[in-house]
């Protein structure tokens, strides 16, 4: 494996993470927004 494959490998790798670690946030959020109107209620 030379060098540049290597490159694309890993930001392949870190673009993965990043959508994992953005869903997991969104998922966070939204279940806060609907904790925030049910108590409302």
């Amino acid at each position: 494996m030379n060098q540049q494959e290597h490159k694309a490998q890993q930001r392949k790798a870190n673009v993965r993470t990043g959508l994992i670690l953005a869903s997991i946030a969104i998922v966070f959020f939204v279940g806060f927004m609907a904790k925030m109107v049910y108590l409302q209620h």
